[in-house]
């Protein structure tokens, strides 16, 4: 599970990610909204811990903007008041739950764990991007009606890409899902299935390069197309 902490106090927002990290989560830290709202928007978090009185943008524009954004990603949101005013309007910005200051660490675990379970929900068997058409049930990709032969590494980084809806996804996280856990980290071979999968799967491109951050397909597929019915 992916973790963003977006918290200005930095005692707290470190003292967060030691603990999220010991429990075996993949965490991410940003200390003011400015920084935590590109990161929510630009990489694919399972949940994002969220302080509310943020300097920067304002930790509700980050909520509102995760929300419309259609991403799946789940929003804790972290404040210092625990009124049941405050509680209702962070809910009612789109947060999935509510925890005020201070909390007991046990607590914050638990609460990011169910966020993380329902941030990612059964893919359908079948994915679909613009002409792109991949099987998960039948291991099959065809673009155009044209069967690729993918290998399977090829096949897994497709799927991944295509199962973000749009989102990024990272070569760390790439090597995590389709390769297994004793890949070498600082390998190229992210890159170079990368490249062959870009071959197979011809123009118009339909895989980005997000410089400094990851791959995505956008939602919309190549040149504005959409999706096939």
């Amino acid at each position: 599970m992916r973790v963003l902490v977006v918290e200005d106090e930095r005692s707290l927002a470190d003292a967060i990610a030691r603990g999220l990290r010991r429990e075996g989560l993949a965490v991410d830290v940003a200390y003011d909204g400015s920084a935590g709202h590109e990161m929510a928007l630009v990489t694919r978090y399972d949940v994002v811990v969220l302080d509310r009185d943020l300097p920067g943008v304002h930790g509700d524009q980050i909520c509102a903007d995760l929300v419309a954004s259609g991403a799946l990603t789940r929003v804790l949101m972290l404040t210092a008041s625990g009124t049941v005013a405050e509680r209702v309007e962070g809910l009612q910005l789109g947060a999935d739950d509510y925890l005020p200051k201070p909390f007991a660490f046990d607590e914050l675990v638990a609460r990011v764990r169910a966020l993380g379970r329902r941030a990612t929900p059964i893919a359908p068997p079948v994915l679909v991007v613009a002409d792109v058409v991949l099987d998960q049930t039948q291991r099959t990709v065809t673009r155009a009606g044209e069967a690729l032969d993918l290998t399977r590494k090829e096949f897994g980084i497709l799927e991944e890409l295509l199962k973000a809806r749009g989102g990024v996804v990272s070569s760390e996280e790439l090597l995590e899902r389709v390769w297994d856990a004793n890949t070498d980290p600082f390998t190229t071979t992210v890159r170079v299935t990368m490249t062959t999968l870009r071959k197979k799967l011809g123009e118009p491109p339909l895989i980005e390069t997000v410089v400094g951050v990851g791959y995505r397909v956008p939602a919309a597929g190549p040149m504005g197309l959409g999706r096939l019915p």
